[in-house]
């Protein structure tokens, strides 16, 4: 295999020459360059990555993920993945997936990484709601993309986002004005952004209404489908029973649908459903759902555009909100 030296001496310029060539540098003559060049092509030169990657920093994005106990089943990130892995395909950048424990964990990895020139940019998939971790890798100067809410001001930190405090608050109305007043709301744990502002739009809308909503109908259910089935029947075994629910996720809508189907509550008749959905799984429900739809492949082009962009010291927008639609079918009755 030949080195740099080698294509130095067929070329009949120093190393350092070799070097600029390779690096795409302006400092060297045309007619060095061109010599440079011939050399490669008559030898047929393979550069190392690892070796750039060592000395200027490796040609690869970093997608940072949540604990797999948070994404297991979740299709939104697997489509996520997908999308921003063919982009970075094209690029010829390679796609590091790093996943952690905790907090701690996850920023001790990210810091590891950027000092040791493995990534160029960041993606997160999701955006915690204590936004310490931004503040400390923002001084790093390296573009960091979040897929979620970032209410601090930062330098590198862009955010691509849905509106989810107003997708909840549509869909909640759309209950209301089909007369039901008795909403029960399946949400997840609070620790994200995404979490809190749907759950928040949910209030807002019912408190806009007049209408009180009941403790015990409002349930954080967790991540999986199996703790959103759980608590859906935990909530038809209430003497008092809700005669709607909002489900903030694709994964609590098939909890709930499942639950219904096994405690012979039929939908939209005896329960009517409003939700989330962003998977393959929605087309086979039965009813079909009435639905705010997530437009993932979107979210995650828009992602690495703007990482992208960022890299190249391009001019960017730093708060991004991709449009969503509220899909109006056959999971919710009208009780006027």
């Amino acid at each position: 295999m030949h080195t740099i030296y080698d294509i130095a001496r067929v070329a009949n310029v120093s190393k350092s020459t070799v070097s600029r060539v390779l690096n795409n540098q302006s400092n060297i003559s045309e007619n060095a360059r061109k010599r440079v060049l011939s050399a490669i092509e008559e030898l047929n030169y393979q550069p190392s990555k690892l070796a750039r990657g060592l000395s200027n920093g490796f040609d690869a994005i970093m997608i940072v993920s949540r604990s797999s106990s948070t994404t297991n089943h979740n299709p939104f990130f697997s489509e996520v993945i997908h999308t921003i892995s063919k982009r970075a395909e094209n690029e010829n950048f390679d796609v590091i997936l790093q996943t952690s424990r905790n907090g701690k964990d996850e920023f001790d990895k990210c810091i590891t990484k950027i000092k040791e020139k493995m990534a160029k940019g960041i993606i997160m998939l999701s955006s915690p709601a204590n936004e310490e971790f931004f503040e400390k890798l923002d001084v790093f100067n390296i573009p960091i993309v979040v897929i979620g809410k970032v209410e601090g001001q930062y330098n590198n930190i862009i955010s691509v986002d849905t509106n989810n405090f107003r997708d909840s608050y549509r869909l909640t109305e759309h209950l209301i004005k089909y007369g039901h007043q008795n909403i029960a709301c399946l949400h997840s744990s609070l620790n994200y952004h995404v979490s809190i502002d749907r759950l928040e739009g949910f209030k807002a809308c019912m408190n806009d209404y007049g209408i009180t909503a009941r403790e015990e109908w409002v349930i954080d259910c967790g991540y999986t489908t199996d703790s959103a089935y759980k608590s859906a029947v935990k909530l038809f075994s209430n003497n008092k029973k809700p005669t709607a629910v909002l489900a903030t996720d694709d994964l609590k809508v098939m909890g709930i649908y499942k639950a219904a189907a096994e405690n012979g509550i039929t939908i939209p008749k005896d329960l009517s459903i409003v939700g989330y959905s962003n998977s393959s799984f929605s087309p086979f429900l039965s009813p079909s759902l009435t639905t705010v739809e997530i437009p993932v492949e979107k979210l995650a082009e828009a992602a690495i555009d703007s990482l992208f962009t960022k890299i190249k010291k391009q001019e960017i927008h730093m708060q991004n909100i991709i449009p969503t639609r509220l899909i109006n079918q056959d999971s919710v009755s009208n009780m006027k």
